[in-house]
């Protein structure tokens, strides 16, 4: 539970930090469509790179970002042992029905390499970017929305608190199950019905707190007059600065690059083949 990092804001001076919010969620959509659209090893290598310059520049300390990967670690080999064994080409393991190929070790990588890219890239704008600063730019990007009448603040509101709510949640689940520890329960021992089963009398009480502090919250906001998004104003407006513009650029760049490794990596494997 300890190393869930999901809606964590790390703050700190770094250049991602400063950036526009709105620029940040836009980037992230963007290089998220770029680690599903490496078709080789040249453009999968130019993204990982990318990526690991991006959490380098944070000043985030590498252990949160560790700590949101040591959660999914279990996912990454499952999926990527299920990969293993579906490729095609000569097979260069074979064992009754289990077939080991090149082409099951190279999507094996991709997939291990793309799950942890987006792992990464997902903590870095819930590390840089706090949630009021979330709010106001999913408010501002989901703008065009109003003209369908749909309630666009209330929308980012809901996002913003639920995800700022996640890390709460389960350091209220670890107080649980510590105090359920001390009484004598066993959540550790047995199969996985048991160990299940276990989990009821942890549960109960977290719903019970999630609750408590959804209506606490609820009537904060409605002591302060929330009404919504009509008629608000923000403390803090969003404006575009010049190192904007330049992630933008670099951004662009990048997906040039990507489209470039791309079209000239599948000539190249092609002549060396």
């Amino acid at each position: 539970m300890r190393d869930i990092t999901l809606g964590q804001y790390f703050p700190a001076d770094s250049v991602i930090h400063r950036l526009d919010p709105r620029v940040k969620i836009l980037s992230l959509i963007a290089y998220i469509v770029l680690i599903f659209c490496t078709f080789n090893a040249f453009s999968l290598a130019f993204i990982a790179i990318t990526v690991l310059a991006i959490v380098l520049m944070t000043n985030v300390p590498l252990r949160l970002y560790f700590k949101s990967l040591k959660v999914i670690i279990v996912i990454v080999i499952i999926t990527s042992i299920l990969n293993l064994f579906y490729g095609t080409g000569e097979p260069i393991f074979e064992w009754w029905i289990i077939k080991v190929t090149w082409g099951g070790i190279r999507n094996a990588v991709f997939v291990c390499v793309r799950i942890v890219c987006l792992i990464l890239l997902s903590s870095v704008l819930t590390f840089t970017t706090s949630p009021t600063d979330l709010t106001d730019a999913l408010e501002r990007l989901m703008k065009p929305l109003k003209i369908f009448r749909i309630k666009v603040h209330e929308i980012a509101m809901m996002m913003t608190i639920a995800l700022r709510f996640v890390p709460t949640l389960l350091e209220e689940t670890d107080k649980i199950m510590a105090a359920q520890k001390a009484r004598g329960a066993d959540m550790e021992s047995g199969n996985l019905f048991t160990r299940i089963k276990a989990l009821v009398p942890v549960l109960v009480p977290l719903f019970v707190s999630a609750f408590r502090r959804a209506y606490e919250l609820a009537v904060a906001m409605e002591c302060r007059c929330y009404r919504g998004g009509e008629g608000r104003t923000r403390m803090k407006q969003l404006h575009m600065a010049k190192r904007d513009y330049i992630s933008i650029a670099i951004s662009l760049s990048v997906i040039a690059c990507v489209i470039l490794f791309n079209i000239y990596g599948i000539v190249i494997y092609r002549v060396f083949k």
